[in-house]
């Protein structure tokens, strides 16, 4: 009996961190990612706009989050909103005039592109660039 109430309390403790965890999206052009929850921290890299994040961790006014790539980062709350954001995980992805293969393909995105979400359809994702480009990308290309 002991076993069950330790197993209960870690799957509560478990799904406690998972219902916070949030997902974000960068709202501004460019965004610098640290290495800590501060100005001062080291600058990891930087991302554009509508790059998704998972929050995982909040200290302050700043977000300690995980990429697509699994990679971890601070990012200040003024530079991320709740926007529906996708961001392709594999190269040469087709973004196409509707959703599905029989559409013209409009253009090619490279791994991490980001994208705001505009609409959803059978498996498709109407997505729209930060510079204004759209289209429709199949929801296996993207996380």
């Amino acid at each position: 009996m002991k076993t069950i109430g330790w197993i209960l309390f870690f799957l509560l403790l478990a799904s406690a961190a998972i219902a916070w965890a949030d997902r974000l999206a960068v709202s501004v052009s460019v965004a610098n990612i640290r290495s800590g929850p501060g100005e001062k921290y080291d600058i990891l890299w930087s991302v554009e706009k509508y790059h998704p994040l998972d929050v995982f961790q909040k200290s302050g006014q700043w977000y300690h989050f995980r990429d697509f790539e699994k990679d971890e980062g601070w990012i200040h709350e003024s530079l991320v909103s709740k926007i529906l954001s996708v961001i392709t995980r594999k190269e040469n992805c087709s973004i196409r005039s509707g959703p599905g293969p029989r559409f013209a393909i409009l253009f090619t995105v490279e791994k991490g592109i980001p994208f705001k979400v505009l609409n959803r359809k059978n498996g498709w994702i109407h997505v729209q660039h930060a510079d204004g480009d759209s289209g429709w990308i199949h929801e296996s290309l993207v996380w």
